[in-house]
């Protein structure tokens, strides 16, 4: 975090201090005195460079920010297998067992995924 705060600063005093140097081997209008440029076009570029990285940043943290609350506000759910029992009358002598009682057909198809 005192990195973010300092480095606009910290680009300011290294171009005053770098300036001769930056104006005769960096600046893009070296070869036109007339403009006086001395430099300033390599510190904006540099601004430049560093508010659009701060931009990315920001966007990256917004996003990973927003993800946080939207895992963190998901609703679980659980489907749990329900079992159909069927009373056969005891009047009534047959031994017939249903394939269906013991075993519903939506739990083998929904099922959380494995992780």
């Amino acid at each position: 975090m005192l990195m973010k705060v300092w480095v606009i600063p910290l680009l300011y005093l290294d171009f005053e201090i770098r300036r001769d140097y930056i104006v005769a081997n960096l600046c893009v209008n070296r070869a036109r005195p007339m403009l006086n440029c001395n430099g300033k076009c390599y510190l904006a570029k540099k601004l430049a460079a560093i508010e659009q990285q701060e931009k990315r940043e920001a966007e990256q943290n917004y996003m990973a920010k927003l993800m946080d609350h939207v895992m963190d506000n998901r609703i679980h759910y659980s489907f749990k297998p329900q079992f159909i029992f069927f009373e056969v009358p005891s009047e009534l002598d047959f031994n017939y067992s249903s394939p269906f009682a013991t075993r519903i057909a939506v739990a083998d198809i929904f099922h959380p995924p494995l992780v």
